[in-house]
């Protein structure tokens, strides 16, 4: 609140133009003259990045089970794509959009790329650090590899699961929002992008607050499915 104040003062004090730097009460106020605006664009972009968020998931933990259960594709493909993640998301936007238009589909893909990653590597570094005891138990139980994942890998690498959710919930509307600035006619980045071009920086802050509070309620969620997906494992 004392950064707002400061922030407030010293626009009005030193009659600073809106292009440049807008006062606070100025941000607030395109909530209330252009809401329309702002609710179409934010509807886009939180389908996108909860449609790429929910996507990534499937196919993380869909890819996770095989690397666990066939050691070969593990030790093929885990480097691979640990090359990829070296590779700018910037530069992969514009060929997503070249190849699949303009529509939502390359900003689900965008999505996609960001937030499967970190799932994956959580999720396969759960799978991987089981107590080494708990392993043997198994085995002098007879237990089958799908028992062991059931029943013993796959609840106890639930907690690094959901570290690797909570990574990619803070990306997922980043994302969308990048890949909508460099191709696309709809969303909260396409909006960015005309506000900037107008020198509307009033509006860029304002759709920027909206970015961060959809990131926070995305890791709030994913924070409260993990406090009762534990919850309900420890009883």
């Amino acid at each position: 609140m004392v950064i707002i104040a400061v922030w407030q003062f010293a626009v009005v004090q030193f009659d600073i133009p809106q292009y440049l730097l807008p006062a606070p009460t100025d941000i607030i106020e395109v909530f209330f003259t252009d809401y329309e605006n702002l609710i179409n664009h934010s509807i886009i972009t939180i389908f996108e990045s909860i449609s790429g968020f929910m996507l990534a998931v499937l196919i993380a933990l869909l890819m996770g089970i095989l690397m666990d259960f066939v050691d070969i594709i593990r030790k093929c493909l885990y480097p691979l794509m640990l090359i990829t993640q070296m590779i700018p998301t910037i530069t992969i936007a514009p060929l997503l959009v070249i190849w699949f238009g303009f529509g939502i589909l390359p900003k689900t893909l965008m999505v996609i790329l960001t937030c499967f990653f970190p799932i994956l590597v959580s999720f396969v570094d759960g799978l991987e650090n089981v107590d080494k005891d708990y392993l043997n138990l198994f085995k002098t139980m007879n237990a089958s590899k799908l028992d062991t994942f059931i029943h013993l890998k796959f609840p106890m690498s639930i907690e690094k699961l959901f570290s690797g959710l909570k990574i990619s919930a803070t990306y997922a509307v980043m994302a969308a929002t990048v890949a909508e600035w460099l191709g696309g006619t709809v969303g909260l980045g396409v909006y960015m992008v005309r506000s900037k071009k107008a020198y509307a920086l009033d509006k860029v802050f304002a759709s920027t607050i909206l970015i961060v509070i959809f990131s926070l309620i995305f890791v709030g969620v994913v924070q409260i499915i993990r406090k009762k997906v534990l919850k309900n494992r420890n009883v």
